[in-house]
């Protein structure tokens, strides 16, 4: 078996693209998706009909925006068996209110089109905010990824929130300590991000939380490799074909038994505590802000796309 058959015996793989063509290809469980990459893929030609459609049906830019999210999330389902993510918009970042609005919003969209709400993984930038606004959701049956997540205490807060699903960003991590350490890259069992995710899945399996952990961001497959046996990995197409043609063994990594018996302190949580931990981590607290700034972007630019076809 390659590399890739052998992880999807250990961990329900992801695709992370809003190409449709690249999903097919790979036959993932579920698909991820981001203002980054829809802005990507609504440029192609192929798409041109989505975007059409978008702006038939959206009586005014935000409309219009939403209809063009839900309406590459559909499509992405009639392609996988499972869940597809769509993210609220990141300029909401800091508004609990206005991002379960939003939320609970796209979840008409995808409810009025005949998905089940279960097959929709709303995206919340795990700020304070963010996770606020994933308890009123989960309480409502609107399952959440909390994205743009970067470090152990925003990880509990999510869990501790009921989250159903949390996306640690691997490849970030590993370039924020490349450029701080002025290295050319780490050994793969010492990649920062993938010590992160590790850490996280160790807590989550020895307190018994739910939520879910999915990898994300890699920026080569032995990070993906370290990784297996994580509850879930997002992986980019180009990935996806290095795993596709790799057919070296693949060894479970991280697992549920032995985290439960790693020895491994209980952490608390309170708002001033999350706030103090964060900032406490310089990595995390940076690439929080630029992730929020830089989907907020594409979100833009997306706007304006659509304004130039209006």
């Amino acid at each position: 078996m390659n590399q890739l058959e052998q992880l999807k015996k250990l961990t329900t793989v992801v695709s992370d693209t809003g190409d449709f063509e690249s999903i097919q290809q790979y036959h993932p469980t579920d698909a991820t998706t981001n203002p980054s990459l829809i802005y990507a893929a609504s440029q192609q030609p192929q798409y041109a009909p989505l975007l059409a459609e978008a702006i038939r049906r959206g009586k005014n830019l935000g409309a219009i925006l939403d209809e063009v999210f839900v309406l590459f999330g559909l499509e992405i389902l009639k392609i996988i068996p499972g869940r597809v993510s769509t993210e609220v918009d990141a300029r909401l970042s800091f508004d609990v209110e206005g991002s379960v609005a939003k939320a609970r919003h796209l979840i008409a969209l995808y409810e009025a089109a005949g998905i089940n709400r279960k097959r929709i993984l709303i995206k919340l930038a795990s700020t304070w905010e963010g996770v606020a606004a994933a308890r009123i959701l989960e309480k409502e049956g609107i399952h959440c990824n909390m994205t743009l997540l970067f470090s152990l205490p925003q990880a509990i807060a999510c869990a501790e929130a009921k989250a159903t699903l949390i996306s640690p960003f691997v490849g970030r991590i590993l370039d924020w300590y490349k450029k701080s350490a002025g290295v050319a890259g780490y050994a793969p069992a010492e990649d920062p991000g993938v010590k992160s995710v590790t850490q996280i899945y160790n807590y989550y399996k020895k307190f018994g939380y739910p939520t879910q952990i999915m990898g994300a961001s890699f920026r080569n497959r032995d990070e993906i490799v370290e990784l297996a046996g994580c509850d879930l990995l997002t992986i980019s197409p180009h990935l996806l074909e290095e795993l596709k043609k790799n057919e070296t063994p693949l060894t479970r990594k991280l697992d549920p038994e032995r985290a439960k018996t790693a020895p491994i302190e209980k952490i608390s949580l309170d708002e001033k505590g999350f706030r103090y931990l964060l900032n406490e981590d310089a990595m995390a607290t940076e690439k929080l802000s630029e992730g929020i700034r830089n989907f907020a972007k594409d979100i833009v630019k997306l706007e304006q796309l659509i304004q130039s076809k209006l």
